[in-house]
């Protein structure tokens, strides 16, 4: 993992950081999280859409409890059809949500849950799904993953498509509409040699058309 230096500074639009990482497995996510915001994932953490919980094991089971439709949760709901989470208002310090929205067809609902059951902190990632799209629908490829019209219901599909841009403008829009604060925006992408970086960005001048391309995650940290 590299970290560059910050990609805007106004007053619009808060500080975005940009670093460069990959996922490559179900443990990478949770760990890169646990390590880059270890200074807001105090106290009392939930994990929401924890799927295994992973990330358990690097903040510690005394402070964690995941929920998820899971048998690796600690509380089971389904998100999509089980209403609000099973909290009172402010009942955890740090509220975590990765890439889980985008799965929900109710993801605004989920997303004021979040909010009411958080006290201190929210640590939330959205994908970029341009991302994993733009390539093979520029080669003609007839699919691209977590979509398309497979024969038979799949077990975990998007519901949304959006890019880098409307995932920072619904972080940004939230945070104006649920009186939050955003400490921190930062974009993932994956790790390219220097020239390959470097040809991107002369190619692709424009910063917002850049980000669409090639961040693959953002992630969202607010003060509540």
């Amino acid at each position: 993992m590299t970290r560059g230096l910050p990609l805007y500074r106004s007053m619009v639009t808060p500080n975005i950081e940009r670093e460069f990482v990959q996922f490559a497995t179900r443990q990478d996510r949770p760990r890169f999280m646990s390590q880059r915001f270890s200074a807001v994932l105090e106290g009392r953490i939930l994990d929401v859409g924890c799927d295994r919980a992973v990330l358990r094991e690097f903040v510690g089971a005394e402070l964690y409890t995941g929920i998820d439709r899971s048998e690796e949760a600690d509380i089971r709901h389904d998100l999509q059809s089980g209403g609000p989470l099973p909290f009172a208002d402010s009942s955890f310090d740090t509220v975590v949500c990765t890439d889980v929205l985008e799965h929900l067809d109710n993801l605004h609902d989920v997303f004021k849950e979040i909010v009411r059951v958080g006290k201190k902190n929210l640590v939330i990632s959205l994908p970029n799904n341009w991302n994993a799209a733009r390539r093979r629908l520029e080669r003609g490829f007839g699919s691209f993953k977590h979509y398309g019209l497979p024969l038979d219901p799949p077990a975990d599909r998007h519901r949304w498509f959006f890019s880098y841009e409307e995932a920072r403008d619904f972080f940004l829009g939230q945070a104006e509409r649920c009186d939050l604060k955003v400490k921190e925006l930062v974009v993932l992408e994956k790790p390219r040699l220097l020239p390959v970086c470097l040809w991107r960005r002369l190619k692709h001048r424009q910063l917002d058309r850049y980000l669409n391309r090639y961040t693959h995650t953002l992630v969202c940290v607010y003060e509540i």
